[in-house]
């Protein structure tokens, strides 16, 4: 378990887990069905059952909501197509709220029962049971969560760039654009945990390559003023405002700082906005001066795999938003896709065939901007980000004004797990 997590999952953790000794495992583990095909947990001769462990009422439900939807979307279309290896795609769905216990309580619950996870929302969450994942329970996870801490596991597999290197990008573009210079200091809003903290490494990591000076913010998942922290960035001086946190408090800072007067870009990172904002009195100052980066393209983008998908969930969800949860949730459910048909051909359905699948993964998802690479578990899939602005006329609220990149000083630093 990595020293990072904080201890209210720590805690979560012991009094979920208490207790519990090796899983039972399926009468059917490693053993063949009629066609010859190994299966074992969540595999059936006519079904394949993965998880989905996700937050659709807590500080990313809006990111939650949209990922699961994309994923459902994901099932019904492979489905239709006849499935895969002659079975079909069942995504059974937890809700946790972002309340850690609940999060590796469900975790506990369906893992016996399912092949593995099309996403895990929650890096703290993920790093709470990584260890017993690569342990004992071997099966792939792909969680919604980006922080280095989850790197060099062969079963917890991070879809896009960390978010030390995402935020390293994010300064590049800053300093690109002009828009800060050596000697500057700049601000970093960012939540305590794996996330923030890991968010933090790389603006220092920035900083460092480019002689900037980081003034720290820490906050708590439940902080959603963001007052104090706007008055104390602005007595600093700073230039600038990297922003790691949720989309509430991104809207807070940047709302707050342009009703203050404290006129500098704020960047974020890809958990940092939700279109919902452009809604909120905070709406017109996220389209002034206000940046996100992430490893896929929007979801309004008119390149041919965000429209296509865009399109899609329109037709399932036609009440609900566009938003780059879309993106992403479809994109990592097409991943394990990808690692199923890859195993079938092997004629192996075990946690260990899916596993050794999805090594042979590389060059994935250039329909939506940036391609994967999967063989390397000590890395994430990318070091680039595409760099995006909030805009209300854009299906989906963000325009891209920067194209997949990765800094120089991104390429070169050394994730620390």
């Amino acid at each position: 378990m990595k020293l990072r997590v904080v201890g209210a999952v720590v805690a979560a953790l012991t009094l979920t887990l208490a207790g519990c000794s090796e899983k039972a495992k399926t009468s059917d583990d490693g053993a063949a069905d009629k066609s010859g095909v190994k299966t074992g947990e969540g595999v059936t001769e006519s079904k394949i059952t993965l998880g989905a462990l996700t937050d659709m009422t807590g500080v990313y439900a809006s990111l939650g909501k949209s990922v699961t939807q994309a994923q459902q979307l994901w099932v019904e279309e492979t489905n239709k197509a006849g499935g895969i290896c002659d079975r079909q795609i069942e995504l059974t769905v937890r809700d946790h709220g972002y309340d850690p216990q609940k999060a590796i309580g469900a975790y506990t619950e369906l893992e016996p029962d399912v092949l593995g996870f099309t996403q895990f929302i929650g890096s703290p969450f993920v790093a709470a049971v990584e260890s017993r994942i690569d342990g004992q329970d071997k099966g792939i996870v792909l969680p919604q969560a980006w922080s280095a801490s989850l790197v060099g596991s062969k079963y917890v597999r991070v879809i896009g760039a960390t978010y030390d290197v995402e935020t390293i990008n994010l300064i590049d573009f800053l300093l690109a654009e002009k828009r800060i210079a050596k000697g500057d200091r700049i601000g970093h809003v960012y939540f305590e945990g794996d996330y923030g903290e890991n968010a933090l490494a790389g603006s220092k990591h920035a900083a460092k390559e480019a002689g900037l000076t980081v003034v720290e913010q820490k906050i708590k998942p439940t902080d959603n003023d963001m007052t104090a922290q706007v008055s104390a960035l602005k007595q600093a001086g700073v230039k600038a405002v990297v922003v790691s946190a949720g989309p509430r408090q991104a809207a807070s800072l940047v709302g707050v700082a342009a009703a203050t007067g404290f006129d500098v870009p704020v960047v974020g990172n890809n958990s940092a906005y939700a279109p919902q904002l452009l809604a909120t009195q905070a709406g017109k100052a996220l389209q002034k001066d206000y940046y996100i980066g992430a490893s896929t393209l929007p979801i309004g983008d008119a390149a041919e795999g965000p429209a296509k998908l865009a399109k899609a969930y329109a037709a399932k969800y036609p009440k609900d938003g566009l938003d780059n949860g879309v993106v992403a949730g479809y994109n990592a459910a097409s991943v394990f896709g990808e690692a199923l048909k890859a195993a079938c051909e092997s004629k192996d359905l075990t946690r260990e065939g899916v596993d050794k699948a999805l090594l042979t993964i590389k060059d994935f998802g250039g329909d939506f901007g940036i391609s994967h690479d999967f063989t390397d578990p000590s890395a994430p899939s990318t070091r680039q980000t595409i760099v995006m602005k909030p805009d209300a006329k854009a299906p989906g609220g963000l325009e891209v004004v920067r194209p997949a990149e990765v800094a120089p000083a991104a390429e070169s630093f050394a994730i620390k797990p």
